[in-house]
C-alpha cells in the first residue's frame, strides 16, 4: 500500500492548488472532493491512487462563510454528530442563517433561527416555510416553554459572550434528551490579557483552557460530551475555534459520575460519553487535529507535548 498523504499537500503536489495555504482554503471552503465526497478537513490522510476533483463552481451557495464551519465539523464527526434528519432545530445566534441552511440541508424538519438583531436572516431562509423567524432574541433570557415543541437539537455560534452563561438557557429551552453541537470561540471564553495581537488567541493552553471550562460546566448542569471537533475553518480574525457535541441526560448524576452510553431507540443509535478521565485527552487530540496546530500558533513557537 502506498504511503498516505495530506490532501491539502496532494493539491499542490498534482498542480491543483499554487500553494499549502491555498490548497487549505480550498479544502475549507468545500471545493475539493476525495472519491466524489466533500472534503473539509486539510490534514485528511488519502491514498495517491485516489481521485481527487475540484470544482470553484461545485460549491454549497450557503447563505454565509459560518456555514462551512458546521458543515465541516459534521464531516469531521461522523457518526459522533447529532443526528439532524426529521429533527427540530434551534439555532442560536443565527445572524444571516449559515448553520439554519446546514440544518435544512441536512433533513432538519424545522429550525427555529434565534438572533438578537434583526432582518440578518437572507431572504430565501426567511421564506422558508421550514424556517421560525425569532429576531430581537436575547438567548441568555430565553426559558423552557418559549420555544414549543421544544428543540431536539441545539446549534449555536454566538460572539462576544462566554457559552457558560448561555448553557442553562439553551438547556431549559430544549427538549429534556436533546442534542447539542455548539461553537467554543476561545476569544470569547478567555481573558483579554490571553488575546494576541488582532484579538486572536495563539496558545494553545488557553484553547484547552476555553474548551475545558465549557465542556465541564456543561457537565455540571447535565449536558454530556460525546464528541469534539475543531472547526476547519478559523474565524475571520484567524482564531481557531471548536465544536463541542452534548446530549441532555435526565438522570441524576449529581455524585459526578458520567454515563457510559445511551441509546437512542428510534435509530439504534448509541452515544458514547466522553468521561472525566478521558476529556482532556480528547480535547488536546481535537487540538492537535486542527488548524490551530496546522498553523503553528502556538505561545514562544513550542508545540504543546499532549
Amino acid at each position: 500500500m502506498a504511503k498516505l498523504r495530506r490532501i491539502d499537500a496532494e493539491l499542490v503536489r498534482r498542480k491543483l492548488a499554487p500553494s499549502r495555504t491555498k490548497a487549505q482554503e480550498m479544502i475549507q471552503a468545500g471545493y475539493v472532493k476525495l472519491d466524489g465526497e466533500v472534503v473539509y478537513k486539510p490534514a485528511r490522510q488519502m491514498d495517491p491512487a485516489q481521485a481527487i476533483v475540484v470544482d470553484l463552481n461545485d460549491s454549497p451557495d450557503y447563505a454565509s462563510r459560518g456555514a462551512y464551519k458546521l458543515a465541516g465539523a459534521l464531516e469531521i464527526l461522523g457518526e459522533k454528530a447529532p443526528q439532524i434528519k426529521d429533527k427540530r432545530c434551534l439555532d442560536a445566534g443565527a445572524s444571516t442563517g449559515g448553520f439554519t441552511d446546514v440544518l435544512l440541508r441536512n433533513g432538519a424538519a424545522s429550525v427555529v433561527a434565534a438572533d438578537v438583531g434583526y432582518g440578518q436572516l437572507i431572504w430565501r431562509l426567511q421564506n422558508d416555510p421550514r424556517v421560525e423567524v425569532r429576531d430581537r432574541t436575547n438567548v441568555r433570557q430565553l426559558q423552557a416553554g418559549d420555544i414549543e415543541p421544544a428543540p431536539q437539537v441545539v446549534v449555536s455560534d454566538l460572539s462576544f459572550i462566554s457559552l457558560t452563561l448561555v448553557l442553562d438557557a439553551l438547556k431549559d429551552v430544549a427538549a429534556s434528551d436533546a442534542d447539542f453541537l455548539l461553537m467554543v470561540k476561545p476569544q470569547f471564553e478567555v481573558g483579554k490579557d490571553k488575546l494576541g495581537s488582532g484579538g486572536v488567541v495563539r496558545n494553545l493552553d488557553h484553547h484547552h483552557e476555553a474548551v475545558s471550562a465549557v465542556v465541564r460546566y456543561a457537565m455540571k448542569i447535565g449536558l454530556h460530551p460525546y464528541g469534539l471537533a475543531a472547526s476547519p475553518l478559523p474565524g475571520p480574525a484567524g482564531n481557531v475555534e471548536y465544536f463541542v457535541a452534548l446530549k441532555a441526560v435526565a438522570q441524576d448524576f449529581s455524585e459526578g459520575a458520567t454515563p457510559a452510553v445511551t441509546v437512542e431507540a428510534e435509530n439504534n443509535r448509541v452515544v458514547e460519553f466522553i468521561n472525566e478521565a478521558e476529556l482532556d485527552v480528547q480535547i488536546w487530540e481535537a487540538i492537535n487535529a486542527g488548524p490551530a496546530k496546522t498553523n503553528g500558533k502556538i505561545a514562544g513557537g513550542v508545540e504543546h507535548d499532549a
